[in-house]
């Protein structure tokens, strides 16, 4: 397949999880993705994500996994990480570059903060490492349209709060059918990881981060507030912080040079 996309899954304790791999680095780079990862994980998305980030290919043997397809109830991030470490070692890998992005990067804290040893460098993308007041709002509202099996208004409200006004004008006229596909069986998982989102709180071990770290944080972010990647680079001494001007929670897919930027990162001797 191209990019040599693969579609896996590994046995995590009672249960599986899934994940992609692609490209043919030496080095290895493991993708945590967000909260959408509790409506579908990435089964059976190698090729389109091997496609969205083929730029990592060449240089890098890549994994995106999703959170494990059973989560118990108040599952919290610093749980997911543990997982994390467990699927890393089932893969045979004893370390690699992070990036995580936004629920993926609260995780990606707490990998980098209790198993430093896994973590060679780590890129940390529209999150945040402690509850504010917009999180709660947003995602308490996404709750609550879960409890009530309301996809369609998760996906618009997501949607919205995801993109520039430019790429919203192209989606808008697409909500009536874009918002009845992906539709989970059961909301269980994105219950768990939306509370998990709720109650991350790293912000006083945040500063045990001593590996090199690229933080990206936008200037209109809807989802996790607009200070939240400059609380984080305050807090990691050997930090960088890019912030996007005038882009939305969604940079990572709108931001042309997003991956040139984190690529150059991972690059740096």
């Amino acid at each position: 397949m191209l990019y040599n996309a693969v579609n896996g899954n590994i046995k995590i304790g009672n249960t599986d999880m899934d994940f992609i791999s692609f490209g043919k680095g030496d080095k290895n780079l493991i993708m945590i993705p967000g909260l959408g990862d509790g409506l579908k994980t990435v089964k059976g998305a190698a090729f389109s994500i091997a496609v969205m980030y083929k730029c990592f290919a060449d240089r890098y043997k890549v994994y995106a996994l999703s959170r494990k397809n059973h989560l118990e109830k108040g599952y919290s991030t610093r749980d997911m990480a543990a997982d994390y470490k467990t699927a890393m070692e089932k893969l045979g890998i004893t370390q690699a570059y992070l990036m995580g992005i936004s629920q993926g990067g609260m995780i990606a804290q707490y990998i980098a903060v209790d198993y430093p040893e896994l973590v060679e460098k780590l890129v940390l993308a529209v999150t945040l490492s402690r509850k504010n007041e917009t999180v709660q709002k947003v995602i308490g509202s996404w709750l609550k349209m879960a409890e009530l099996n309301d996809y369609k208004g998760i996906f618009i409200d997501t949607t919205e709060k995801l993109y520039t006004e430019k790429r919203l004008k192209k989606y808008r006229p697409l909500y009536p059918l874009l918002s009845k596909i992906g539709k989970p069986k059961d909301f269980s998982r994105f219950i768990i990881q939306a509370n998990a989102c709720i109650s991350h709180n790293a912000y006083d071990e945040i500063e045990k981060i001593k590996c090199p770290t690229l933080v990206i944080g936008v200037d209109n972010d809807k989802v996790v507030g607009v200070n939240s990647s400059e609380e984080i680079a305050e807090k990691i001494e050997n930090s960088e912080l890019i912030i996007y001007k005038g882009f939305g929670h969604g940079v990572y897919e709108e931001a042309k040079d997003f991956n040139c930027r984190v690529l150059d990162f991972l690059n740096l001797k």
